[in-house]
Formats: structure tokens, C-alpha cells, sequence
């Protein structure tokens, strides 16, 4: 797979990023605090899935970085009630609301987001879950 050179200086701060997450690791009597944790939702229609898959690869790792994970990714999806999706869903879930910011608002991940802009059409909602 070719990266384009905007991705793959997109890769090479991904170091940085796991060395900040690292840095930034809450210490145990944080942990002991019961956090609601946070979540990225997204309703993506893909319109160019070549360049949208390279994206992917770039984007997976920084998600764990911030200690993300994939909760929804792009599985079948239907309406009870009003509009179909226009796209695939997915959602993110990252250890509190601050992580799911953080992680939408990094430098890093602003020099790759155009290449989801680009070549998608997206709606991105953050938001808190409920309380432990």
C-alpha cells in the first residue's frame, strides 16, 4: 500500500504520541476514581475508499495511543426509527471525556483528519457515557 508523504509524516508522530500517552498515564490513586468514560461518534460515508482505507491505517494507531478503542467499527447498522444512516458508523470509546478531546484535538491527529475530510462525508459527536 502506498502512504501518501502527508500520512507518512503522520506516522512518524505517532512516536510522540505514544510517548505523551505513556507520560500522561493517570497514577494509581487516579485509577481508584470512578471516571465516565468518553466517546467519538461518527457516521462516515466513504467516497473515495482508497485513500479513506490509507487513513485508517494511520488513524487506528493514534486512537490506542490515547487509549481508545474501536467499539463500533462499520458494522451492519439499520433504522427503527428515522433516517437510515448515510454511511458506515462507528464508535470510539477512549477512558473519560477529556481522553476522547484530547485525542479529536492533538496536533497529530490534525495533520491527518483532512484525509478523512476529503474523502468522506462526516458527522463527529463527542459526548460523555454515563456515570460509573
Amino acid at each position: 500500500m502506498r502512504i501518501p508523504n502527508k500520512l507518512t509524516g503522520a506516522i512518524l508522530g505517532l512516536g510522540g504520541i505514544l510517548m505523551t500517552a505513556c507520560a500522561s498515564a493517570p497514577a494509581p490513586a487516579e485509577e481508584a476514581a470512578a471516571v465516565a468514560k468518553g466517546y467519538i461518534l461518527a457516521e462516515i460515508e466513504v467516497k473515495n475508499p482508497e485513500p479513506y482505507k490509507e487513513y485508517l491505517a494511520v488513524v487506528t494507531p493514534m486512537v490506542a495511543a490515547f487509549g481508545g478503542t474501536y467499539v463500533v467499527r462499520a458494522g451492519q447498522a439499520e433504522a427503527r426509527e428515522g433516517a437510515e444512516p448515510a454511511g458506515r458508523m462507528v464508535v470510539l470509546e477512549f477512558p473519560s471525556l477529556a481522553a476522547a478531546r484530547a485525542f479529536y484535538d492533538s496536533p497529530e491527529y490534525a495533520q491527518v483528519k483532512h484525509f478523512r475530510t476529503d474523502n468522506a462525508v462526516s458527522r463527529l459527536i463527542i459526548m460523555e457515557g454515563a456515570a460509573p
